[in-house]
């Protein structure tokens, strides 16, 4: 029987496989395509979602495949009036090493995370169409299209907005769609030469506009989007290659033979609608399956992508019988809540934009904010958030970075090495916290990797051995930029799960709620998740 079988190979549901894989589940992947597509779509992860790829080992392709975003040429009328550079006053700190996205086709990003999987043993498998679910309480039986069947302990949903998956749950999908907000989308080649491909350029008329951003990697290749055609009655006419170079011509003022093909044509219309629930049983919903929005602030691709970070470690755990089945109900207690601000947000960036580009020089600048990078989405409200003192950190909050060196080589390296790799973390700040170390370490082997944090001065750092007593992982907190990240007293304790959240945040003394939650988490104890 698989572990998990996932439906849709996107973004979303490739993230949770080889999240899975790599903890040794038995996982299995379908897909409805026949192949797999060639669409750019989303225009690459944020932040919060490189942290969650520099975890799955991919980070570094993903930069080499991609770009850094662009700045933005606004135009009115065929004539350049403003220059924006959303980032320019931003940059990498030590707590943070992504300071923004990376621009990637869709399609790129995927082949990068279909070779990690393969990696794995799994191989992704297309053409394969699902039409039906029955679970019982062992596990779920799914039925495709050319009568074949696949019998899995768990299964998850991640086959898009239109998720069949969801339908054959019976999951009602709210929410609204608004028809007067239309853009025509695809990807188009322009004759080179004719744009800079340094620059998204985006021209806002009075009568519509046209976004064009280079797609990277390619010497032609561009991301269209563009107010639609419309016919005498005012509806919207279907996207084309040739209603494409009208609206290339009216807007940019350029020759429209200059847009010399255009693909993957599509309408998109405003959408924004939530499940009623993120699971059934033994089957779960992620990514546009689970919850779909407004497209301003890029966070669609990114949300989904942060599910199954969420999703992964804890059916690993469930099925490795390192946890009780109860922790899986954490997923939508956790997950919910970040799915409906992410649609409030989203709506209210869309708003601020359209209201931006009303006027010359406003553009998708406008839709760019701190929060869109996703590094302040927490679960201070999760039952797996251990209570603790008000801080700079709380139980919940994303785990922070820091620059750190080895204790034992002096090497430099970062905490999220540390953390890398499907494993929890116990930071240990201050000499008094070596025996939950050591403790930690007897009673969960491999599944917990503990790492005494010296202070600067500290006696032991930076000596040959040094750390040993604590585990081969400790570091030296030279600057001090870990013990600010973490709001570290004199002695404290710091539980990192598996998704890099702070699970726990406790002093010297805090030995027993450690182990209590250690036992929760990666021991069969079952999880509290009556708790607010």
């Amino acid at each position: 029987m698989t572990d998990v079988l996932i439906v849709g190979a996107g973004p979303t549901g490739l993230t949770l496989a080889c999240d899975l894989a790599r903890r040794g589940i038995a996982v299995r992947v379908v897909d409805r395509s026949p192949e797999h597509p060639r669409s750019s779509r989303a225009k690459g992860p944020n932040p919060r979602s490189l942290e969650v790829l520099e975890d799955l080992g991919v980070v570094r392709e993903v930069f080499d495949a991609g770009s850094a975003p662009l700045p933005m040429r606004k135009y009115r009328d065929g004539v350049p009036v403003a220059d924006t550079d959303p980032y320019a006053d931003s940059a990498p700190t030590p707590d943070a090493p992504y300071d923004r996205g990376r621009l990637i086709a869709q399609w790129r990003l995927e082949e990068i995370l279909r070779d990690r999987l393969l990696s794995h043993g799994v191989r992704v498998t297309t053409g394969t169409e699902v039409v039906g679910l029955d679970q019982d309480g062992d596990g779920v039986t799914v039925s495709y299209a050319d009568g074949s069947r696949t019998r899995a302990r768990y299964a998850v949903g991640c086959d898009g907005a239109h998720s069949r998956v969801r339908k054959l749950l019976g999951i009602p999908f709210d929410g609204e769609t608004d028809e007067a907000q239309v853009m025509v989308c695809g990807d188009v080649e322009i004759t080179p030469g004719v744009l800079d491909r340094g620059i998204w350029h985006q021209w806002f008329d009075a009568d519509g506009a046209v976004m064009l951003c280079p797609v990277p990697g390619s010497s032609t290749g561009w991301w269209f989007q563009a107010g639609p055609e419309r016919d005498p009655s005012g509806a919207p006419l279907a996207p084309s290659r040739d209603g494409f170079r009208r609206l290339f011509a009216r807007h940019t003022r350029l020759p429209g033979d200059h847009l010399t093909e255009a693909t993957l044509l599509s309408t998109y219309r405003v959408n924004v609608r939530m499940a009623q629930r993120f699971r059934a049983g033994r089957v779960f919903l992620a990514g546009d399956a689970a919850h779909v929005h407004a497209i301003a602030g890029g966070l669609g691709m990114n949300t989904g992508i942060q599910d199954s970070y969420n999703l992964g470690w804890k059916l690993a755990q469930v099925l490795r019988g390192r946890a009780e089945p109860g922790l899986l109900d954490t997923y939508e207690e956790e997950r919910v809540p970040v799915a409906a601000w992410t649609l409030d947000t989203t709506s209210e960036r869309l708003r601020a934009t359209l209201e931006a580009i009303r006027r010359p020089g406003g553009g998708l600048d406008s839709a760019v904010t701190p929060e869109t990078a996703g590094l302040d989405r927490g679960y201070r409200w999760s039952s797996l958030a251990a209570p603790g003192a008000d801080g700079v950190l709380r139980s919940g909050d994303r785990a922070p970075d820091a620059p750190c060196h080895d204790a034992a080589t002096g090497a430099p390296t970062r905490l999220f090495r540390t953390f890398a790799g499907p494993h929890f973390t116990v930071l240990g700040f201050g000499p008094a916290t070596e025996g939950t170390l050591r403790r930690a370490r007897a009673a969960h082997g491999d599944a917990v990797r503990t790492c005494r944090v010296y202070g600067a001065g500290e006696t032991g750092a930076g000596e040959t051995g040094a750390g040993a007593a604590a585990g081969p992982h400790a570091l030296h907190d030279r600057e001090g930029h870990a013990r600010a990240a973490y709001g570290a007293g004199a002695d404290t304790v710091v539980v990192i799960r598996p998704d890099n959240h702070v699970g726990l945040i406790a002093g010297a003394d805090g030995h027993d709620a450690v182990r209590r939650y250690l036992d929760v988490l990666d021991g069969a104890a079952q999880p509290d998740t009556t708790r607010a």
